[in-house]
């Protein structure tokens, strides 16, 4: 929810006069409403001239200083935030989210996020085909329009949004000549729908389906109901496979809370072994994998764990933390540390 907020009024959201500028970008099935947010040095290096231009939604960000300010500088990067179900770019524990996002370098790393089409006041229908398309057509404008490289764009998702930004990768890792990202964060990903709907717990406690799980035929059949997939684990492996034939750089952090009662944390631990599995020549079974964790994740304590799997071309890490819930740990500073840890091991690839 916004709470009545006006959301051509990011400065109603905590944002700084200027800070924030709401446009929109252009998808097949309409306009998606977009916020390009400035890191906070960079803003104070040109308040004033941020200040002295109109507030609110523009129809031409191109004309923006703010814009100006991404597209100019070739040290800029750039954060692709793809949220979760439900609500708008202001939503909730969003905007913190933002700040982490750009607290590990305050002068260079910008954020772009967007609502859906069907969300907020992006027009249309909700579909996997859809979002799918709203994405691409993101991350097209951020490389076409705003000139970023995809290797100073880092692709970040949160629950329903992680589904999405392994669409969105996998999508561009598959195109010829392929297009590879700085690195990709997900936060609370799920391994598919079918998979999400079977252990959803309302708030945690009360099993919505589940007890029909022991009746086979029955979940299977309810199963076919499900219009949506949002094959994650799958389309992780699509991903990590092409990177590894086209000997492609990839990075990819996994952050999930144990305390996360929406999605529950082993979804993660599944979505992990997936993409470990698509590392390995020969595979690698689920029990395998959890014996090697046993013996070389690091134990942070009361922090949770960290678990890194690499190989020649690829990193993929698990971060399991002890408390975060499923919204609260976005403004936390792991995110910040995240992003920072994949700018700057992607920029010493270009080095």
């Amino acid at each position: 929810m916004t709470w009545f907020k006006d959301l051509d009024t990011p400065e109603s959201f905590g944002f700084l006069r200027g800070q924030t500028t709401p446009f929109h970008i252009q998808s097949s099935g309409g306009m998606l409403y977009a916020w390009h947010i400035l890191p906070v040095e960079l803003y104070r290096s040109h308040e004033i001239a941020l200040t002295a231009e109109p507030c609110g939604f523009t129809p031409n960000i191109t004309a923006r200083l703010g814009f100006k300010l991404l597209r100019d500088d070739p040290e800029a990067r750039l954060v692709i935030h793809m949220h979760g179900a439900g609500g708008t770019v202001g939503s909730g524990y969003r905007v913190p989210n933002y700040r982490a996002l750009s607290a590990g370098n305050p002068y260079k790393i910008h954020v772009l996020t967007f609502d859906y089409r069907g969300f907020g006041r992006s027009r249309g229908t909700p579909s996997e085909h859809g979002l799918r398309l709203d994405a691409i057509a993101v991350v097209d404008w951020a490389m076409k329009v705003a000139g970023i490289p995809a290797s100073r764009i880092l692709i970040f998702g949160q629950s329903l949004g992680t589904a999405v930004s392994l669409a969105v990768s996998e999508h561009f890792a598959l195109q010829s000549p392929p297009i590879v990202f700085a690195g990709h964060i997900l936060v609370a990903p799920f391994v598919d729908v079918a998979t999400l709907v079977a252990t959803y717990r309302i708030a945690g406690s009360i099993p919505l389906i589940s007890p029909l799980a022991r009746f086979p035929t029955l979940f299977k059949y309810l199963n076919t109901f499900i219009r949506d997939k949002w094959l994650s684990k799958d389309r992780i492996a699509m991903y990590i496979k092409a990177n590894e034939v086209n000997r492609k750089n990839y990075q990819l952090t996994f952050i999930h809370a144990e305390d996360d009662y929406d999605v529950p944390s082993y979804h993660t631990e599944i979505v992990f072994w997936h993409a470990v599995n698509a590392m390995v020549p020969r595979g690698i079974s689920f029990e395998r994998l959890a014996e090697t964790k046993l013996e070389s994740k690091r134990d942070l304590g009361s922090a949770g764990s960290v678990m890194e799997w690499r190989t020649e071309n690829g990193l993929v890490r698990e971060e399991m933390l002890k408390t975060g819930l499923h919204d609260v740990i976005m403004g936390n500073p792991v995110i910040s540390m995240a992003v920072m840890r994949i700018f700057e091991a992607a920029d010493s690839l270009l080095k």
